[in-house]
């Protein structure tokens, strides 16, 4: 290019106070979600053929990174596999939970990927496991070289619903969740729900809460489902146990995996700060932190939900039996509505102002229209925040007296 004569597309240049360049790219991104059952059966070949970008072949060799209470449930039947067809695996068991979630374990991954002597165009790291075990995997593939492929094979319901979908990386610093992290697509994600029959129930719940929360702002249809069969279909782990089961499992795994990357999918790298699907993560990334190990992330996320329910009810965008709806799916689903770090006020206040921070000056809290509906609002004050923790205190102690679901907030305040 010829200074000041010759412009590509994206590409201007300002000559006033001496040469200036500004830069204009897309960049341009295809990832794939596959969903098999039984994925290593040794007659399944989804894994070597059912993604077109990740093909698989005997004699080529991968990287396994493989949590470790799936490795002991899992583990001898996904080496079979491999040996199987032929494929050649060095497999790097990983302890992965949020206590654990820290640069250290991203560390071991990337000191396997060069102990490997990985091809970074050709061999895709595997990472087999829970969304922590993902997060992991996949920041250190965005870090390594610059950018190596991997592969997730989520084995969580929250990792099949959420962190399989997405293309979010990270771990925790200090008391900061996912503090650390990249934009980095898995080439593909794998959704394998036999893996969940093993999963204990808790587990199961912990994924529902991401289901609940894409009902709760997109869809009432969603929510109905989940209210009407969703304690059934966690009590089967989604296995579909007889024909009913299975369509009811089908539906509600895959409307909220369809909600979600429709939410997503414009707005990949988050250039946009007003996101429905951070609906329930403006407090739950501090009471998470704060209350480590007592709580899942799924947990977390629905005692937000349940907070900005009862602070949307305050403000009447959320009926009184539309919120007592929605507390007792929770509470169906196994899911907790209160844990004794919201004793704290100036925990809350403090999650908010961080909010703020994360979403550039703005609170942008997303918070529920009903059911199926949502908007967002900027002007949370703390003596709503308190009085709306006020309400979800009396409702999940079971208090008898008190004000009604349907106060002004004025009457709860200093309650």
């Amino acid at each position: 290019m010829h200074s000041g004569t010759q412009f590509t597309q994206g590409l201007r240049l300002a000559m006033d106070d001496g040469p200036a360049w500004t830069v204009e790219a897309v960049r341009q991104v295809r990832y794939h979600v596959v969903s098999s059952d039984h994925l290593f059966s040794p007659d399944n070949t989804t894994l070597l053929t059912g993604c077109p970008d990740t093909p698989l072949r005997a004699g080529e060799r991968r990287l396994v990174v493989i949590d470790e209470n799936v490795d002991a449930l899992h583990g001898a039947r996904i080496r079979e596999f491999f040996a199987f067809h032929g494929i050649e695996t060095t497999v790097l068991v990983l302890r992965a939970d949020e206590t654990v979630k820290q640069w250290d374990a991203v560390s071991r991954v990337v000191d396997a990927m060069n102990d490997f002597g990985i091809d970074r165009r050709r061999e895709p790291v595997i990472a087999i496991g829970g969304g922590v075990l993902t997060d992991i995997v996949g920041f250190a593939a965005s870090l390594y070289r610059r950018g190596t492929p991997y592969i997730r094979i989520p084995t969580t319901l929250i990792g099949l619903v959420d962190a399989g979908v997405g293309v979010k990386t990270g771990v925790n610093y200090d008391t900061g969740k996912n503090r650390l992290g990249t934009y980095a697509a898995a080439t593909a994600t794998f959704l394998d729900r036999s893996f969940l029959s093993t999963l204990d129930l808790r587990h199961i719940s912990n994924g529902l809460a991401e289901i609940l929360k894409m009902a709760l702002i997109r869809s009432e249809e969603l929510f109905e489902l989940l209210e009407t069969r969703g304690p059934e279909v966690r009590a089967d782990r989604f296995q579909g146990s007889t024909g009913d089961l299975a369509q009811a499992a089908d539906a509600i795994v895959a409307e909220s995996i369809h909600l979600m990357l429709e939410e997503l999918q414009p707005n990949l790298w988050e250039s946009a700060l007003e996101r429905c699907v951070d609906y329930g993560h403006t407090f739950s990334p501090t009471i998470e932190m704060h209350a480590l190990p007592e709580l899942l992330h799924g947990e977390a996320v629905v005692i937000d939900m349940a907070l900005t329910t009862a602070l949307s009810t305050l403000r009447g965008d959320v009926s009184r039996a539309q919120a007592e709806r929605i507390f007792s799916v929770i509470q169906a689903l196994g899911l907790p509505l209160w844990n004794d770090v919201l004793d704290d006020p100036g925990l809350l206040e403090e999650a908010l102002r961080d909010t703020v921070r994360h979403r550039d000056g703005h609170q942008r809290l997303p918070l529920p229209v009903g059911i199926g509906r949502h908007r967002f609002v900027n002007d949370v004050e703390p003596a709503e925040l308190r009085a709306a923790t006020e309400l979800l205190r009396r409702r999940a102690r079971g208090a008898a007296q008190g004000p009604a679901l349907d106060a002004p907030a004025e009457a709860l305040v200093g309650a």
